[in-house]
């Protein structure tokens, strides 16, 4: 049997920008998503600790060392700049896999930067 678990978590980002014309997506600079082990259209969920919005969606990778974190499309409509969001992704893993796993997390200041 294989199981959803939590692979990574951006903790504490805080939302620069909203784009509510685009396909849709939320665009995390670069040196995040490396941290975090998150690939450019993998799914991830964003939970917004402003507004209690939880909502699935895929990430863009942004410009390196810019601390963007952007809501994109339909998405931009459940969050607002300034607005604290956990971003988690998961995998499927089986039994004997899930008692060695040691999900990434990164933990941000108020700029985006990465302080754990």
């Amino acid at each position: 049997m294989q199981r959803i678990m939590k692979k990574s978590k951006i903790h504490s980002a805080t939302i620069t920008g909203l784009e509510l014309y685009y396909e849709g997506s939320i665009t995390i600079d670069k040196d995040i998503l490396d941290a975090a082990d998150i690939l450019p259209n993998e799914q991830v969920q964003i939970v917004n600790l402003n507004n209690g919005a939880r909502l699935i969606s895929y990430a863009i990778s942004g410009e390196k060392s810019s601390g963007i974190i952007e809501l994109n499309g339909p998405a931009a409509r459940l969050g607002a700049v300034g607005d604290k969001i956990i971003i988690i992704s998961y995998g499927q893993f089986e039994e004997n896999e899930i008692s060695g796993l040691n999900s990434k997390v990164v933990l941000l200041n108020n700029n985006n930067e990465i302080i754990s």
